[in-house]
């Protein structure tokens, strides 16, 4: 009886512990779940206080950048859209230099572009998407390819030095350089139609927030409209 009682205390004892453990894991996990919601909470606030602080305009060199890029453009598909329109006429030549002068001088402003937005990346507005960000990116990416593959083609395709409104920035190659050629006569005029559907999109967009309501135009002109 005496041994059947000591290990019925034993069983209790261990019962016990088994008890105490259970409530201790229990009281552990809800302490690592409240301190996961908590720290989520911190997090969504720093966040949410981040981008607070961050400027809703961009500053106004970004802004005078961004427009010159606007103007650039618009230049460049004038003279598209002209020789397009008057294909065959003999003046129609004179706008292939006014192109590239107006291409090359673009792509000075868009280098400055890029190169003063990361140098000011934190004090610029947050994006509102990752869409966002990855329209932008690509709208970078072709706004250098298409001018840089022009040049390309300028240099190896056997059509003389890169001139300016005149100025001379660079001697072509003195033979003509097939895969240089190549490479801009494939690419260089469909990459510059998707850039330009880009360009149409991103505009679409700024269109479609004002109608929602959220007005994005401001933060490239300095104040609301």
């Amino acid at each position: 009886l005496d041994s059947l009682m000591d290990k019925t205390d034993v069983y209790s004892k261990f019962s016990n512990i088994y008890e105490m453990l259970q409530k201790g894991n229990k009281i552990g996990w809800a302490f690592l779940i409240q301190s996961a919601a908590s720290k989520n909470q911190i997090n969504q606030k720093q966040g949410n206080i981040m981008t607070a602080t961050r400027p809703q305009t961009y500053d106004a060199v970004a802004r005078a950048l961004h427009w010159l890029t606007v103007l650039g453009f618009i230049g460049i598909l004038s003279t598209i859209t002209v020789w397009t329109i008057y294909d065959g006429e003999e003046w129609v030549k004179s706008l292939f230099g006014v192109h590239k002068s107006i291409g090359f001088i673009t792509l000075l402003v868009i280098v400055v572009h890029i190169v003063w937005a990361l140098l000011n990346a934190s004090k610029r507005p947050a994006a509102d998407s990752f869409a966002a960000k990855a329209g932008h990116l690509a709208l970078y990416v072709l706004m250098l390819a298409v001018p840089v593959i022009g040049m390309i083609r300028q240099y190896g395709g056997g059509r003389g030095p890169l001139k300016v409104f005149g100025v001379q920035v660079m001697q072509g190659s003195p033979e003509k350089i097939e895969w240089m050629s190549n490479l801009g006569n494939m690419a260089h005029g469909k990459l510059g139609w998707l850039l330009f559907a880009l360009v149409a999109g991103h505009i679409v967009m700024v269109v479609v927030h004002r109608i929602q309501g959220h007005d994005v135009l401001y933060r490239m002109i300095g104040r609301r409209s």
